[in-house]
């Protein structure tokens, strides 16, 4: 079962833990892909970023929801 979060008396949405390590991994990702030179062949940096980070946090989420099983 998907419990509550809790730091220090406050509750947060399970989903939370899940942003935070996917936006980890995206800084992680985002440093890699700024020294290799990725951005350059990408349209509109932002929407590539934010699409990006979408799938990461569906990965993390469905990994830890598969992980509970």
């Amino acid at each position: 079962m998907i419990r509550e979060l809790d730091l220090g008396g406050l509750y947060f949405a399970p989903w939370m833990g899940s942003v935070a390590i996917a936006l980890g991994l995206w800084f992680g990702l985002r440093a890699i892909m700024t020294r290799r030179g990725v951005y350059r062949w990408v349209w509109h940096p932002t929407l590539f970023d934010m699409a990006i980070f979408v799938v990461l946090v569906a990965l993390v989420s469905t990994g830890s929801a598969l992980m509970e099983i």
